[in-house]
């Protein structure tokens, strides 16, 4: 895959543990990242500049966002529309 959707809850501002030990098990060298939480309250934070230290410096990341419980089809879906990715 060129683009990688990368989803994780959020505890306060931070992604799980288990998210950087993805990331630093496989090459995503030259992959495009787009990171979103999921959260009754919390916001994004920091977490996904934090994950980027445990990926590939040639990785091109993307801003996140952070989806609460009401959200539906159509948000995520206005969402991956605006971000304009490079998909062939």
């Amino acid at each position: 895959y060129d683009v990688i959707f990368l989803g994780y809850p959020i505890w306060n501002g931070q992604a799980p543990r288990i998210i950087n030990t993805f990331l630093e098990s496989y090459d995503f060298s030259g992959k495009t990242i787009v990171p979103f939480c999921t959260s009754g309250s919390s916001g994004i934070g920091s977490s996904a500049e934090n994950l980027k230290g445990s990926c590939s410096d040639s990785a091109v990341w993307y801003d996140g966002t952070r989806f609460g419980s009401a959200v539906s089809a159509e948000d995520v879906a206005g969402w991956i529309h605006e971000l304009d990715l490079p998909i062939r």
